[in-house]
């Protein structure tokens, strides 16, 4: 039971908002001494570990090029192409997402986007230029609300539609596990059969909260039901 503390190192790292790199290394390491490994066997361990799972560095090449792209005025041009349409608003927008990434996903594509190479350059600066559009700059609250739930509109698109596609690593897993521990014959399609109803329910529950959000923002940003404040288009100034 002893090492188990490197869940608690995990817990208490990420309650206290330390680097995760840093938590995650320690927890490793002191799980392995814990568990009777030497240093050498510990860093032979990591070392294993990055060799067998070289896919993750790929982060090496994409956060290059997208900061490139960025420096060259993507996010700029994002914006301007979400002006063109005047009723896209940042829930429909996002929700629009949604629904793609939800059928990319099914179809086991994957890696059409992600928090890095979509989420930042493309959907981000998209879903904050449907807001200004309609009601003026963005505060630092309501922009992080943006990218946050840009971000969940993501995630939740993966989440629930890669299960749908036959071929997933968690698909796999649990056929094999289960066919294997308990002597069955589970086949993929019957879970990714089961998986459908629930993107469709994700779909519903989530697209849901993300054209609330097009009402929060108003309100917050006062030009909703709620609130006082009046946006002038540059039309408007310019006749005063």
């Amino acid at each position: 039971m002893i090492v188990l503390i490197g869940v608690l190192v995990v817990i208490v790292g990420f309650a206290t908002k330390r680097n995760p790199l840093l938590v995650v290394g320690v927890a490793g390491i002191a799980t392995g001494l814990l568990g009777g490994l030497s240093p050498r066997e510990v860093l032979a361990a990591f070392g294993e570990g990055f060799a067998s799972s070289r896919a993750v560095t790929i982060f090496a090449i994409t956060l290059p090029v997208i900061g490139l792209l960025e420096r060259h005025g993507l996010q700029e041009q994002a914006r301007n192409v979400i002006h063109r349409f005047a009723g896209l608003t940042t829930g429909r927008f996002l929700t629009l997402y949604l629904g793609l990434r939800q059928l990319t996903a099914a179809l086991g594509l994957n890696s059409l986007g992600g928090p890095a190479q979509t989420v930042r350059p493309l959907v981000a600066p998209m879903a904050e230029g449907a807001f200004e559009k309609r009601h003026g700059p963005l505060s630092g609250r309501a922009r992080e609300k943006v990218r946050s739930f840009s971000s969940s509109a993501d995630t939740v698109g993966l989440f629930f539609g890669e299960d749908c596609f036959l071929a997933v690593g968690s698909i796999l897993l649990i056929t094999g596990f289960v066919n294997t521990t308990y002597d069955q014959h589970l086949e993929p399609l019957q879970l990714a059969l089961w998986a459908i109803p629930m993107a469709v329910c994700a779909f519903l529950v989530h697209g849901a909260r993300l054209l609330r959000l097009d009402r929060t923002l108003a309100r917050e940003a006062g030009t909703g039901p709620g609130g006082s404040a009046q946006v002038l288009t540059g039309a408007e100034e310019a006749t005063k």
